[in-house]
Protein backbone atom coordinates (compact mmCIF):
# COMPACT_ATOMS: atom_id res chain seq x y z
CA UNK A 1 0.00 0.00 0.00
CA UNK A 2 1.26 3.48 -0.84
CA UNK A 3 2.43 5.38 2.28
CA UNK A 4 0.04 8.26 1.57
CA UNK A 5 -2.94 5.90 1.40
CA UNK A 6 -1.82 4.11 4.55
CA UNK A 7 -1.55 7.44 6.38
CA UNK A 8 -4.94 8.54 5.04
CA UNK A 9 -6.58 5.29 6.14
CA UNK A 10 -4.89 5.43 9.55
CA UNK A 11 -5.98 9.03 10.09
CA UNK A 12 -9.53 8.22 9.05
CA UNK A 13 -9.65 5.29 11.49
CA UNK A 14 -8.31 7.45 14.32
CA UNK A 15 -10.94 10.11 13.56
CA UNK A 16 -13.69 7.49 13.33
CA UNK A 17 -12.71 5.84 16.61
CA UNK A 18 -12.45 9.19 18.43
CA UNK A 19 -15.84 10.23 17.05
CA UNK A 20 -17.49 6.96 18.01
CA UNK A 21 -16.11 7.12 21.55
CA UNK A 22 -17.50 10.64 21.92
CA UNK A 23 -20.87 9.90 20.27
CA UNK A 24 -21.52 6.52 21.89
CA UNK A 25 -19.81 6.94 25.25
CA UNK A 26 -19.60 10.70 25.74
CA UNK A 27 -15.84 10.43 26.33
CA UNK A 28 -12.85 12.18 24.76
CA UNK A 29 -10.26 9.85 23.22
CA UNK A 30 -7.28 11.25 25.11
CA UNK A 31 -4.97 8.31 25.63
CA UNK A 32 -3.14 9.75 28.64
CA UNK A 33 -6.43 10.42 30.43
CA UNK A 34 -7.80 7.01 29.54
CA UNK A 35 -4.69 5.20 30.79
CA UNK A 36 -4.38 7.55 33.78
CA UNK A 37 -7.87 6.50 34.87
CA UNK A 38 -6.60 2.92 35.13
CA UNK A 39 -3.82 3.80 37.57
CA UNK A 40 -4.41 3.96 41.32
CA UNK A 41 -6.72 5.35 42.42
CA UNK A 42 -8.59 3.81 39.50
CA UNK A 43 -11.58 5.66 38.06
CA UNK A 44 -14.98 4.04 38.67
CA UNK A 45 -15.53 3.73 34.90
CA UNK A 46 -12.53 1.52 34.31
CA UNK A 47 -14.33 -1.09 32.16
CA UNK A 48 -14.53 1.05 29.01
CA UNK A 49 -10.99 2.28 29.66
CA UNK A 50 -9.70 -1.31 29.79
CA UNK A 51 -11.63 -2.14 26.62
CA UNK A 52 -10.14 0.87 24.82
CA UNK A 53 -6.55 0.07 25.84
CA UNK A 54 -7.11 -3.63 25.03
CA UNK A 55 -8.31 -2.56 21.57
CA UNK A 56 -5.11 -0.55 21.04
CA UNK A 57 -2.98 -3.54 22.05
CA UNK A 58 -4.96 -6.07 20.00
CA UNK A 59 -4.70 -3.94 16.87
CA UNK A 60 -0.96 -3.44 17.48
CA UNK A 61 -0.39 -7.17 17.88
CA UNK A 62 -2.58 -7.82 14.84
CA UNK A 63 -0.50 -5.40 12.76
CA UNK A 64 2.62 -7.25 13.90
CA UNK A 65 1.15 -10.58 12.79
CA UNK A 66 0.01 -9.23 9.42
CA UNK A 67 3.18 -7.24 8.76
CA UNK A 68 6.14 -8.72 10.66
CA UNK A 69 8.76 -6.14 11.52
CA UNK A 70 6.37 -3.18 11.36
CA UNK A 71 7.38 -2.05 14.87
CA UNK A 72 11.02 -3.18 14.81
CA UNK A 73 12.57 0.28 14.54
CA UNK A 74 14.83 1.12 17.47
CA UNK A 75 14.66 4.63 18.91
CA UNK A 76 16.69 7.14 16.90
CA UNK A 77 18.35 8.60 20.00
CA UNK A 78 18.87 5.46 22.04
CA UNK A 79 16.92 4.14 24.98
CA UNK A 80 18.00 6.56 27.74
CA UNK A 81 16.93 9.79 25.97
CA UNK A 82 13.76 8.04 24.78
CA UNK A 83 12.81 7.06 28.34
CA UNK A 84 13.56 10.58 29.64
CA UNK A 85 11.49 12.05 26.79
CA UNK A 86 8.60 9.71 27.60
CA UNK A 87 8.64 10.74 31.25
CA UNK A 88 8.70 14.42 30.26
CA UNK A 89 5.75 13.87 27.91
CA UNK A 90 3.87 12.15 30.73
CA UNK A 91 4.55 15.11 33.02
CA UNK A 92 3.49 17.51 30.27
CA UNK A 93 0.21 15.73 29.64
CA UNK A 94 -0.56 15.92 33.34
CA UNK A 95 0.37 19.60 33.47
CA UNK A 96 -1.58 20.42 30.30
CA UNK A 97 -4.65 18.36 31.24
CA UNK A 98 -4.38 16.25 28.11
CA UNK A 99 -2.18 14.83 25.41
CA UNK A 100 -1.81 15.12 21.66
CA UNK A 101 -4.74 12.81 21.05
CA UNK A 102 -7.05 14.56 23.50
CA UNK A 103 -6.18 18.11 22.47
CA UNK A 104 -4.89 17.62 18.93
CA UNK A 105 -7.49 15.25 17.57
CA UNK A 106 -10.54 15.64 19.76
CA UNK A 107 -10.12 19.19 21.04
CA UNK A 108 -9.29 20.83 17.73
CA UNK A 109 -12.13 19.04 15.97
CA UNK A 110 -14.49 20.50 18.61
CA UNK A 111 -12.94 23.97 18.05
CA UNK A 112 -11.76 24.17 21.66
CA UNK A 113 -9.67 27.32 22.27
CA UNK A 114 -7.92 25.58 25.18
CA UNK A 115 -6.92 22.72 22.90
CA UNK A 116 -5.64 25.13 20.25
CA UNK A 117 -3.47 26.82 22.88
CA UNK A 118 -2.23 23.42 24.07
CA UNK A 119 -1.43 22.18 20.58
CA UNK A 120 0.44 25.38 19.71
CA UNK A 121 2.35 25.08 22.98
CA UNK A 122 3.44 21.47 22.62
CA UNK A 123 4.21 21.77 18.90
CA UNK A 124 6.28 24.90 19.53
CA UNK A 125 8.05 23.19 22.42
CA UNK A 126 8.74 20.15 20.24
CA UNK A 127 10.26 22.33 17.54
CA UNK A 128 12.50 24.14 20.01
CA UNK A 129 13.52 20.82 21.60
CA UNK A 130 14.50 19.31 18.25
CA UNK A 131 16.47 22.41 17.31
CA UNK A 132 18.32 22.57 20.64
CA UNK A 133 19.00 18.81 20.67
CA UNK A 134 20.23 18.59 17.07
CA UNK A 135 21.97 21.94 16.58
CA UNK A 136 23.10 23.15 19.99
CA UNK A 137 23.75 19.87 21.81
CA UNK A 138 25.02 17.91 18.80
CA UNK A 139 22.25 15.34 18.64
CA UNK A 140 22.32 13.56 22.00
CA UNK A 141 22.83 9.83 21.63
Amino acid sequence: MHPFLAALLGGALIGLSASLLLLLNGRIAGISGIVGGLLPPAAPDRDWRLAFVAGLLVVGFGATLLTPGVFDAAPVRGWAPTIVAGLLVGFGTSLGNGCTSGHGICGLSRLSPRSLASVLTFMGTAGVTVYVTNHLLGGLR
